[in-house]
């Protein structure tokens, strides 16, 4: 055999024995769509999650990842989020919107809902402008309203047209996820009423920011006339449509929560208040799917991002493994993107490693009130699509000594 042949037996070889591109080694795994929690290893290949399984040997793989004391799960799945920035207006579609890639990865999320902040006028230009430009997965609800959150606001049912919001719809499939209706200020239903037309005209879901209730616009109204299964009522801690009745859980919450209407915790810059959330939790009312209702005001105040609202919801003695799922699993089944949320054999590599530390910590609300805990989730690293994206410790990096610097090229 001559000398190259014996090379590339050698390269075949050494590739066999490394069938995995990445090993996460050590971690306590949670997926709790495959009911999975205890140590194991994950190996990726190829972008995609290659085996669960104990003790996979290191050799296996080309870069192992050592996670001994971490907590694996699926990429985070942030259901409620503002992203149609860089249009220019001072409004949600606009300053207050942030790009996807620059908060997402560093939280440990690698899926992002945008929750309306475009309609069926400008979501073409929120394609264009946002989704194809990130590598962040950015689905989206669809603002009833034609110009979704722009600075005209959202009180014009003239520019709220079920007919032309199929139509977007239809157009993106599988993209658009459903219609949203928020900040709506008139005594009446017609914003609800045309969204749930077009989902009930395209097999999706509606998710409510209730706005203004007033009158016969009211939560009961809402959630025993107008809401159907699997439709989201958002901001479920806010305490601004009687959420809580004589320190009580509303009974229209808790009537719709039994035919299966979901409620999203959507934490938001003035949504989300400790004595609001507090006595709910306290009457067993936990959220289906925990959100962060992010913009640039909400993650630079109380909110912050979707570990920080994820350890609030931890410190009410809620099982790490429920929080989990609330944060992965459970929305995605919310916004039929079943593939998403699981660490199954063959699924998409999306995973955040957590680092759950213990400890005396602080948590705002809303309000900018306090409420103490003594567990607070932190994002170690983040992985889509079988690359890591974020590395805060560098636990998948090679050591510099050993790692093979390229000399540099003059120029040219």
């Amino acid at each position: 055999m001559n000398r190259p042949a014996i090379l590339l037996a050698f390269a075949c070889s050494a590739a066999a024995q490394t069938p995995y591109e990445l090993l996460l080694k050590g971690g306590h795994v949670i997926d709790p769509k495959n009911a999975v929690s205890g140590v194991m290893d994950v190996a990726v290949s190829g972008g995609k999650i290659a085996r669960v399984a104990p003790n996979i040997p290191a050799r296996e793989a080309r870069t192992v990842a050592d996670l001994s004391g971490l907590f694996v799960t699926p990429g985070l799945v942030d259901i409620h989020t503002h992203l149609y920035a860089g249009t220019g207006a001072r409004a949600l579609a606009g300053d207050q919107s942030v790009y996807p890639d620059g908060f997402s990865f560093r939280t440990g999320v690698t899926t992002m809902v945008d929750a309306g902040t475009s309609g069926w006028r400008n979501f073409p230009d929120f394609e264009q402008r946002v989704i194809a430009r990130a590598k962040t997965r950015v689905l989206a609800f669809l603002n009833i309203c034609g110009v979704g959150m722009a600075a005209q606001g959202e009180d014009n049912p003239e520019d709220m047209d079920a007919g032309e919001a199929v139509k977007m719809a239809k157009a993106h499939p599988g993209l658009v996820v459903g219609f949203k209706v928020a900040h709506y200020a008139l005594p009446d239903f017609r914003d609800v009423e045309r969204a749930v037309e077009a989902a009930g005209q395209t097999g999706l879901i509606v998710m409510v920011d209730f706005g203004t209730a007033q009158g016969p616009r009211n939560i009961a109204n809402l959630l025993q006339e107008k809401l159907r299964p699997g439709d989201i009522y958002t901001h479920m801690y806010s305490g601004l449509r009687q959420e809580l009745v004589n320190g009580a859980v509303n009974p229209a919450m808790i009537a719709a929560r039994k035919r299966d209407v979901i409620f999203d915790l959507g934490h938001g810059g003035g949504s989300f208040f400790w004595n609001i959330a507090a006595p709910a939790f306290e009457q067993g009312f936990y959220p289906d799917s925990i959100s962060t209702d992010l913009h640039a005001d909400s993650m630079n105040t109380g909110m912050k991002d979707l570990p920080n609202v994820m350890s609030k919801v931890l410190s009410f003695g809620i099982p790490l493994e429920r929080v989990i799922a609330m944060s992965t699993w459970n929305p995605a089944r919310e916004i039929g993107h079943t593939e998403l949320g699981n660490l199954d054999v063959g699924a998409e590599a999306d995973i955040a490693v957590l680092a759950l530390e213990r400890g005396h910590f602080g948590f705002l609300d809303s309000a900018g009130a306090r409420r103490p805990g003594d567990r607070k989730l932190t994002t170690e690293t983040t992985i889509r699509k079988g690359a890591v994206v974020w590395d805060l410790n560098g636990r998948a990096a090679a050591d510099w000594k050993s790692f093979p610097y390229k000399p540099p090229q003059p120029p040219r």
